[in-house]
């Protein structure tokens, strides 16, 4: 059946102002209860969890029905992942704190594009703030700079064209590729890094791949090595990326020492800082990335510990001059002064014309709960995964990959019954993720299945954490058994 024709009246009905009053407070009421029931009912699921074609099938019936709004947020938060459960411990999503959620809907209310000064005035200013807030605790001078924009990918991705730009010998952007581009990076980097080197045509041979240590670190006695056969190769290295942290283990690379070595060589160092940059923020743990201030960009997420909703990342320049430089292009309906530097006009510095006003999610964040919120949080997560680890360690049947460094924790169960780990591990992941009481992740390092927990809610608490390790236990007696 066709929709019916909308006419002026209807069109003012879908903008009503008390329509969007009850409709409010109806989500709010429904949100807020949703918040109070994952910290009050540790033992509801986390994840109602279905095979994708009989979801699929699920909403293709349900599009079709005539069901209140009020009934169709209710079915979406029932058939969703609850990342504010204390049993949430799977991808590095943050549980984003309430209030910025809230500043998230007067961001899609106000719909601000920030690319352009006058359609984001409060929001360049607000991000400039921040952005000036963020470059103090990383140990940046007052010349540093910097931009936010949509996640990590898009900010390593940005980063690496502005390296390419100050760092290559010929003007890529103007005249193409004239040598051969390479990076050097962690072989234990994220995905995303490979991804942008490829985006910008670096090719497979442009793209480095130092091996790391046996706690996944990049090793940095290979760098010279490496940097030499790529001259022989006749490839140009203009940028080195260090991780802080891998994604997969939580690792810390030797920022100062990638640092001392990129100024030897005279290139252009970017760290990675997506998972665990915001480590600044924590007089406990900031000396894992120690040596951070000397690099000359830096990508951290505030949706991965900083406790905001995806996706919100800020790009940190050491010389902000060197963000003007990555993309340079006229666009004069936009600017009258293409070539100039000019801070308040965001897509200036960003793929991004319309660009969300995600810098007030973060700043109604820190004006409600102070700017200590953040370090309080790393403390707590970190502190929580070194509490996991131990009772790994404690438990016979377990092993531990690594002590963590961060709050991702890498173990297996490993009875003496098992004939194949491996499988069984895998087996205990998705026997869990049916299940729902606890949401877990995989991953396979050095040709071995693991389970893997980025321990992401503050508010989970030890006895969480041994409920989880006598729930792997018992599902993994359970398969062995089976398997007999």
């Amino acid at each position: 059946m066709e929709s019916p024709v909308l006419t002026k009246n209807s069109l003012q009905q879908v903008f009503n102002p008390n329509q969007f009053r009850q409709v409010g407070y109806e989500l709010i009421d429904l949100l807020a209860n949703h918040l109070e029931n994952v910290q009050n009912e540790p033992t509801s699921k986390v994840l109602p969890y279905t095979q994708p074609e009989k979801e699929l099938d699920f909403w293709r019936q349900h599009f079709a029905q005539a069901d209140g709004l009020n009934d169709t947020f209710q079915t979406i938060l029932q058939r969703s992942i609850k990342v504010h459960h204390p049993r949430y411990i799977g991808h590095q999503v943050a549980a984003p704190a309430p209030v910025s959620s809230l500043a998230g809907l007067m961001a899609d209310l106000l719909s601000n594009g920030m690319g352009v000064y006058e359609m984001g005035m409060a929001a360049n200013g607000i991000e400039r703030v921040l952005i000036e807030f963020m470059n103090r605790r990383v140990g940046y001078s007052p010349k540093a700079g910097g931009i936010m924009t949509s996640g990590g990918t898009l900010a390593n991705l940005t980063a690496l064209i502005t390296a390419r730009k100050v760092s290559a010998p010929s003007d890529v952007w103007s005249e193409g590729h004239q040598e051969k581009l390479a990076i050097m990076v962690s072989e234990a980097a994220h995905y995303c890094i490979d991804r942008a080197a490829r985006i910008m045509g670096l090719g497979t041979k442009g793209i480095i791949k130092i091996p790391v240590d046996e706690r996944f670190k990049l090793r940095i006695d290979f760098l010279p090595d490496y940097l030499a056969k790529a001259k022989a190769d006749g490839l140009h290295v203009f940028a080195v990326i260090g991780c802080a942290s891998s994604t997969a283990t939580g690792s810390y690379d030797d920022l100062a020492a990638l640092a001392d070595f990129c100024e030897t060589e005279n290139l252009w160092l970017h760290v990675d800082g997506a998972h665990g940059g915001g480590v600044v923020f924590s007089k406990k743990y900031k000396a894992l990335a120690k040596g951070i201030h000397r690099a000359d960009s830096i990508a951290i997420d505030f949706h991965k510990m900083l406790l905001t909703p995806a996706l919100t990342t800020a790009l940190l320049y050491k010389n902000g001059s060197d963000s003007y430089k990555t993309f340079a292009q006229k666009a004069e309906y936009l600017w009258d002064a293409p070539q100039s530097e000019e801070w308040y006009n965001s897509g200036k510095r960003t793929f991004e014309c319309t660009k969300l006003m995600m810098p007030i999610k973060v700043y109604a964040l820190l004006k409600a709960h102070g700017k200590g919120i953040f370090g309080a949080n790393i403390d707590r997560l970190y502190d929580l995964g070194r509490t996991f680890a131990q009772m790994i360690k404690e438990r016979p049947n377990f092993e531990l990959l690594i002590e963590p460094e961060a709050n991702i924790v890498n173990y297996r169960y490993v009875p003496d019954s098992a004939q194949n780990i491996d499988v069984l591990n895998a087996q205990i992941r998705q026997t869990l993720t049916e299940a729902g009481q606890f949401y877990i992740v995989s991953t396979v390092i050095n040709g071995r299945r693991y389970l893997r927990s980025a321990i992401m809610n503050p508010l989970m608490t030890d006895g969480d954490l041994e409920d989880l390790l006598a729930e792997i236990e018992r599902i993994g007696k359970m398969v062995v058994r089976q398997w007999q």
